[in-house]
């Protein structure tokens, strides 16, 4: 009886054996005759919201990339398969091959990282049409940069997996791509974030940046325009840059956010922060005079002497001379007059030597020595004051400016400017967030005016536009050397802007570092602050020539793109996308002949050319 028993449990477990091998064959027979290409082995797709500028216009999107794989020792016809596949995967043949020889014992190896989406579907037609079944592709989330390099530092970069290594892709990684949150499925959903800036007037100073960069042989520059009222980042340029498309070819220099970032000496710039802490505190007054013997010099106990040359003897001046003709001896006695501990507290409260909070990663302290620290000494104070044994980042130069624009209270800066919900709804929107005052009005306001005094007739007089007002101060700083000290060759030109002096709405500030043959910033940043200004005031419909007459709301609009009517003259259509041109409303016969892609370089006939009949408008597009 135990044997049949035994006998039968034996039949039974045979039997459930074979049923499993069966089960495993079939199996094992739908994978072969699957074709390996339609096997995409990768995590799925990853939502990420996309970058736009203030008008929504796309900067950063979602999208996919594959990387292309094979098994070498299944393909027989090398060189056909090379062939068939080269031109989707744009690479040579003979590459192809290369890959296939060198790897022929590997079970797997990669032809190729990160090709489009388009290119997927090219390369997958023919895959399964010859029937490559050996063909493997992973997909993984990546980015489209519809706009190349601009503003590449300040967008950033997504890595392969799928997380932001740079700029606002780094800093809003959170909203971006939100991690999953159990019970609140909106919060945990993309957003898109939209930044401060203005695409369209952001190419517009990025040309301009690149002619001064060529112009004066440079080794990189930066720009700064923000809206006075609000703190918001109008433009952000930092170059050289790179191609956010082609990231992982770019070179050090190309992806460093110099703004953000390089702490630097700002020069005669500062001197502007100089006399602001001494008005404020009452210990200089509009009429007093220095006297300027091309030397400032301090003698103290033991001694020790403090001597900073001048650029030339001046003679009386007051701190609005001094600013004019970039004194260094007349701001050195003005220096004397403030104590160190309350000098160095005023410039504190300014911003410098601390972050500005603003939505980028890297940012730099910059560097200001406290009075009772081991590196303070007599000299410490007047070269300060002159902008020198300081660094500051060009973001503190900004921010610090707000106060000076903004009669006395300073402004956060900011680079975003709303966060939208997946479905378009405000998650986010921007105000502007006023610090603590750290200037009187008054003294706001005599600063400014000193400022329009340099630009009318002092050292920044290349950048005075004779239909608005601007206060100015330029700065030339010695670089630190290699060897030590400072060189003799490399210099840092740097400009402030405010405009228009009335009712301040812009600030405008520009660093070109280590240009060849000039030195000095009024020669060479000041002509740019004035083409720069220029196209701000042009772009954003700013009144010329009647500045006095301004009332602001404390907003600066700019406007979505709209349909362009034609009037009596011919609008500048430079700078403007073909998207934007796309909307040209064609009226009384007139043509428009639209030649490229990209941003309209050049339009004939000229701006300001009355619009007649049947005129043929040609605009060349790059």
């Amino acid at each position: 009886m135990n044997g049949f028993f035994n006998k039968k449990a034996l039949i039974g477990m045979l039997a459930v054996f074979g049923i499993f091998v069966i089960y495993v064959l079939v199996l094992y027979a739908k994978l072969a005759f699957t074709p390996v290409s339609s096997i995409v082995s990768s995590a799925p797709p990853v939502q990420r919201g996309s970058i736009v500028d203030r008008n929504g216009k796309p900067l950063a999107v979602q999208t996919n990339f594959y990387h292309v794989g094979v098994t070498p020792h299944l393909v027989r016809n090398k060189a056909q398969f090379a062939d068939d596949v080269s031109g989707p995967l744009g690479m040579e043949s003979s590459d192809i091959m290369r890959i296939l020889e060198q790897n022929s014992a590997a079970s797997f190896v990669y032809l190729k990282k990160k090709i489009t989406q388009t290119a997927y579907a090219e390369l997958k037609k023919i895959t399964d049409a010859k029937g490559y079944v050996y063909v493997n592709y992973d997909r993984i989330p990546g980015r489209i940069y519809p706009e190349n390099a601009l503003a590449s530092q300040l967008i950033g970069y997504m890595g392969d997996d799928g997380k932001g290594l740079a700029g606002i892709e780094y800093s809003m990684q959170s909203y971006l791509q939100p991690s999953e949150k159990d019970g609140n499925a909106k919060e945990s959903q993309e957003k898109n974030v939209y930044l401060t800036i203005d695409a369209n007037l952001q190419y517009k100073l990025e040309e301009i940046a690149r002619d001064t960069m060529r112009t004066t042989q440079a080794e990189s520059m930066m720009l700064i325009a923000a809206d006075a009222k609000n703190g918001e980042i109008l433009s952000y340029i930092s170059l050289p840059s790179a191609n956010l498309n082609e990231y992982s070819y770019a070179s050090v220099a190309e992806t460093v956010d110099r703004p953000a970032m390089e702490a630097y000496e700002p020069g005669s710039v500062f001197k502007i922060f100089t006399v602001s802490v001494a008005c404020d505190q009452g210990l200089i007054r509009p009429d007093d005079s220095f006297l300027c013997d091309g030397m400032y010099e301090r003698r103290i106990k033991g001694g020790e002497a403090v001597r900073i040359k001048c650029l030339d003897r001046h003679g009386w001046l007051t701190a609005r001379d001094a600013l004019k003709y970039s004194c260094n001896d007349v701001l050195g006695q003005i220096s004397d007059r403030i104590s160190d501990d309350d000098f160095i507290a005023k410039i504190r409260a300014l911003g410098f030597g601390q972050r500005t909070e603003i939505e980028l990663p890297g940012e730099t302290y910059g560097s200001v020595k406290d009075s009772d620290s081991a590196l303070w000494s007599v000299r410490s104070k007047p070269t300060i004051a002159i902008g020198q044994e300081i660094s500051v980042s060009a973001l503190q130069m900004v921010q610090a400016a707000t106060a000076i624009a903004n009669k006395g209270i300073p402004l956060k800066l900011t680079l975003v400017k709303r966060i939208t919900n997946k479905d378009g709804s405000v998650f986010y929107e921007h105000t502007a967030v006023p610090k603590e005052r750290v200037l009187k009005q008054s003294t706001a306001e005599y600063v400014l005016s000193c400022m329009e005094t340099t630009a009318t007739s002092g050292t920044g007089s290349r950048a005075r536009l004779n239909d608005i007002s601007l206060g100015v101060k330029t700065g030339t700083a010695q670089m630190a050397s290699k060897s030590g000290g400072y060189s003799t060759t490399d210099f840092l030109s740097n400009c402030m802007a405010i405009f228009p002096v009335e009712d301040p709405q812009i600030i405008l500030y520009i660093v070109v570092e280590k240009a060849k043959g000039e030195t000095y910033a009024g020669r060479i940043v000041a002509p740019v602050i004035a083409k720069a200004a220029d196209e701000i005031i042009d772009y954003l419909g700013m009144s010329r020539g009647d500045a006095a007459s301004l009332e602001h709301s404390g907003k600066i609009s700019i406007s979505a793109a709209r349909p362009i009517i034609l009037g009596k003259k011919l609008p500048d259509f430079t700078g403007l996308s073909k998207r934007d041109i796309m909307n040209l409303v064609n009226s009384n016969g007139i043509q428009v002949k639209i030649n490229g892609s990209g941003w309209v370089k050049s339009q004939n006939p000229a701006p300001g050319t009355p619009v007649t009949e049947n005129m043929i408008i040609e605009l060349n597009l790059e």
